[in-house]
């Protein structure tokens, strides 16, 4: 990432992992990336950084029915040696980059997973669906008893946790049971708030679909994350 592509959000600097180095290697300055203390934006009626925690997301969203402008789609410049058509995750500043020739990006804001479930590597898009179904893994199903009413599948439609379309992520032939995916709680996009999967704003999610080809890279970066195959 180029410094004229500097983002209203602000992150601590902690160090990075050896291994996860090696991830930032695919991604020509990119630059460093930093583990969240808290989500922040900024406020320019204040020019000051604000928290932006669940509760004040959810009286912005109600407010203006969409996300802080930081996290709403865009282009904006970016430097990087993977091809266009590749999609680079900066999971601690909340973006989805879709690379684009003349270096540049289409940026998205996405919500990632909360502490303990991040997660760092390379994978590829394996397929994608329209309203999918959403079938929480056995893991979910164990923990949390409003998923195990829907241990069989929950029909696709706008209360489905996949919102309109859901890119699901393999890493070879294997599924790694993350998606990237729509979402029916917009005013999330932006926090840390999953179970490991990446989830967009619907509008978002179905540009990007739109947009790429199953096989496309995936390369998801994370301070202090968990490091899947590929990395």
């Amino acid at each position: 990432m180029t410094a004229s592509c500097k983002s209203p959000v602000k992150t601590k600097e902690v160090k990075r992992p050896r291994k996860l180095a090696l991830a930032l290697l695919a991604v020509a300055c990119f630059g460093p990336l930093a583990a969240w203390a808290q989500t922040q934006i900024y406020d320019a009626k204040t020019h000051t950084w604000v928290n932006y925690d669940k509760k004040k997301a959810r009286q912005y969203y109600a407010r203006n029915n969409q996300a802080p402008e930081a996290f709403r789609m865009q282009t904006v410049p970016f430097r990087t040696a993977e091809p266009p058509g590749t999609i680079i995750i900066d999971g601690n500043q909340h973006f989805l980059y879709l690379t684009q020739p003349g270096g540049q990006a289409i940026r998205y804001g996405i919500g990632v997973g909360r502490e303990g479930f991040g997660w760092a590597g390379i994978v590829r898009v394996g397929r994608m669906a329209e309203w999918p179904t959403w079938t929480p893994p056995a893991e979910m199903v164990a923990r949390d008893p409003n998923a195990a009413k829907w241990a069989a599948g929950m029909p696709g439609g706008p209360e489905n946790p996949l919102g309109a379309r859901a890119l699901y992520l393999y890493e070879g032939d294997e599924d790694t049971i993350y998606r990237i995916h729509g979402t029916a709680e917009p005013w999330t996009i932006g926090l840390d708030v999953s179970s490991g999967c990446i989830r967009m704003n619907n509008n978002d999610i179905v540009d990007l679909a739109s947009r790429i080809k199953i096989g496309a890279k995936v390369i998801v970066l994370m301070q202090g994350a968990a490091l899947y195959k590929g990395v």
